[in-house]
Parts: structure tokens; sequence; C-alpha cells
């Protein structure tokens, strides 16, 4: 075996013991024997799946990256797209403390205000690396536009600001990079807060609960979203579609964090709530960029019977949805869980449709999405690998420049 090998073992063998773990403990929770982990932490048995890494990584409570930083597996699921190294220069650097310390000037309210749309448009189309140009330029300014004005100028171009922390808060949840995504929705809502926009700031936690989410740390995710629903119901009565927007996609994250949780009477009873406020409204939204409505209950209901292990009703109520009203994300996201749906039926057929039909619609996600990596590897362990049309896709997701 490797040196890598033997590095890793060490690792794991280091944190089991952190943790009070005995080895035959450490199998139990993985369902592997005593003996499997004996070998891995001596280094005499590789471990080339990242599903396996993952799974060990999280009963570890380390992060992969730290556990296992040199094994092939994850160099090849880590590497990191433009968008990353760009919004963690903006979230690096001290914008708002120049905006602070430098004069106040004439700034341009409504550009910077159209600035914020366009970031969502970016977003919603997966176009990340137009987004992380964007936002190297526009964050500084709005931070220092939002400082330089006053009266409804400074609450909008707060409110501005805000929306654009949310768009990167979105982007980088989607690519795995869950601390810095923390950081920006935890400033989307300091800058919610100074636009008086309390929906906006409710926004905000929905962010924050996908970040979580993300990062499968389910009870901080399920506390967030479970206060702002609660917090939110005090307007009950409200005219306002946008209160229905929030509170159905709050909701919806309830149900999958309750089907992660292995609560199936939970998760449904929480899409079906979302659906009421769905119906209320009547069609389908966009009201704080959460595309809440009746199409985007139906992906949540694919994404929930995912996570409960039904791949047959995932695929029933995937495959008869229309979604094409809704974002290119969404659209994205959908085929992705059909395709994590086939693989759990170890259709390779229908994961590589899946993935094709994603990749045409939203490549940029599809291609830096955790999921579909963690699909990809679990499947070229498999007889799947030998599949030309499996070989061709993934030639075709993760092929490197040359040079």
């Amino acid at each position: 075996m490797s040196d890598d090998e033997k590095v890793l073992g060490r690792k794991i063998a280091t944190e089991r013991r952190k943790r009070g773990l005995s080895q035959k403990e450490l199998g139990a929770l993985l369902d592997r024997s005593e003996t499997w982990v004996s070998q891995v932490e001596r280094g005499v048995r590789k471990i080339d799946r990242m599903s396996v890494l993952e799974r060990i990584a999280d009963v570890l409570e380390v992060p992969l990256s730290e556990l296992a930083p040199t094994a092939p597996v994850v160099a090849a699921a880590t590497d990191k797209p433009r968008v990353v190294s760009d919004l963690a220069l903006v979230l690096t650097s001290s914008n708002a403390l120049r905006a602070v310390l430098t004069r106040p000037r004439e700034v341009n309210s409504a550009d910077l205000e159209s600035g914020a749309v366009l970031a969502w448009e970016y977003a919603h189309g997966s176009s990340y690396e137009k987004l992380g140009e964007m936002l190297l330029e526009l964050i500084p300014q709005l931070e220092t536009g939002a400082r330089a004005a006053a009266g409804d100028d400074k609450k909008n171009l707060f409110g501005a600001l805000a929306k654009t922390y949310h768009a990167a808060a979105a982007v980088l949840s989607k690519v795995g990079e869950f601390a810095a995504a923390w950081v920006a929705a935890d400033r989307a809502i300091n800058a919610a807060e100074r636009s008086d926009d309390p929906l906006l700031m409710a926004e905000g936690a929905f962010r924050l609960t996908l970040v979580f989410q993300g990062a499968r740390w389910l009870d901080l995710a399920r506390t967030t979203a479970e206060t702002a629903e609660e917090t939110l119901s005090t307007l009950d009565g409200s005219a306002d579609p946008a209160v229905y927007s929030l509170r159905g996609a709050l909701n919806l994250q309830l149900a999958v964090i309750a089907a992660r949780s292995d609560d199936a009477n939970e998760a449904y009873a929480r899409l079906e709530k979302a659906a009421r406020f769905a119906d209320e409204l009547g069609a389908d939204r966009n009201d704080y960029d959460t595309e809440f409505g009746p199409t985007n209950v139906k992906l949540h209901e694919v994404a929930v019977a995912l996570e409960l292990g039904d791949a047959g009703r995932a695929l029933r109520v995937g495959e008869a949805v229309n979604a094409s009203n809704l974002s290119a994300e969404r659209q994205g996201r959908l085929l992705i869980d059909l395709a994590r749906a086939h693989a759990q039926r170890r259709n390779v057929d229908g994961v590589v449709s899946a993935l094709r039909s994603a990749d045409r619609i939203a490549p940029e996600q599809v291609r830096n999405h955790p999921l579909v990596r963690a699909l990809m590897d679990d499947l070229g362990q498999t007889a799947a690998a030998d599949d030309p049309e499996f070989a061709d896709l993934a030639a075709q997701l993760y092929a490197r420049p040359s040079g």
C-alpha cells in the first residue's frame, strides 16, 4: 500500500480515539466489521470510494478535506471552480471598513440595484463564473454606496447588498463551500436589517438553512428554519404573497431535513403544509428569489422521497413534473435528483440520460455539484465504469484541460 493509505489510516485512528470509539464501535457506525476498520487504519485496505470517505468523515465529525486531503478521490472531488476564488477574495477583503473610512461620494443607486438583480439572474442561471467576476466589483461598490447614500436610497442599497450576498451564499452552497457560504449569508442578514425589510431578513434565514442543509448540520438547519417560519406565522392574514412564499420555502427545507433524519411522517407533513401555501398563491412565483410555488413543491417531493430511499416515488413524481417555467438551476437540480434515483436502482442508462440533460441546461452546476461528483465516483467503482456511455459522460463532465 502507498504512503497515502498509511497516512489516512493513522488519521482515522487518531480521530477515532479522540472520540473514545473502539474499532468495533466505529465499524458498527459505518456498517463495517472491526477487521475492516483495523485494515484501513493499518493502511492495508484502500478506500477508493468517495461515499465511504464522506461517511467516515461524517461519523468522526471531521471535514473531508482535513481527513484525507491527499487521497486521489478527494483531490478529484475538491477541484474548486473559479467562482470560489473570486468570492473568497470578496469575502476576505475589508470592503465594509474601506467604505466607512473613505470619503463618501456620489453613487448611481439605480445601476447598483440593477446589478443585484443581474447577480440573481446569474445565480438562477447557474452562470457561476459570470457571477464571481461581477461580484468582485459589485459588492465593494454596494458596501460604499449604501453607506454614502441617505434616506430611501440608503435602505434600497442595503437591500441590494443583502440580495447580492444572498446570491453569493446560494452559489457557494451549491459548490460545497459551506463555511464561506455561512459568512455570505450572515452578511446578507446584517445588510437586510439595515434595509428595514424584515422579509429580506427572513430570506437570509432561508439561505442560512440551505447552507446548513448542504453541510449536513441538520440541527442548525432545523432550528434556523423553524424559528424563522414560526416568526413569520405572526403575519397570518397578511395580504403579501411573499409571506406565503417564504413560509412555504422554509417548510420545504424542513421537509428535506426531516427526510434526512429518517422521519417520513414529519417530512410529508411539512410538504403538505408547503403545498397549502402554494395553493394560496395559485402559481409559481419568485418572491425573494425562492422560486416557490406548486412546481417547486413537487421538486421537493422528489428530494424527500429520494432521501427516504423511495426511488420509485422520486422517479414517478419527478418524471411527471414540467419544470420548464423554473430557472436553469432548479431544472438542473431536478435532473440531478432523478439521476440519483436511477442510481439507487442501478439504472446506469437512466443516470447518464438525466445527467446529460442536466449538463445541457446547467453545466456549471452539474460539473461542480458535490452530489454529482459523489454519484459519479460511486458508480465508477462498479460495473458501470465499463459502460462506454458512462465513461463518455465522466470524460465530458470532468475532463482536465491539457497543458
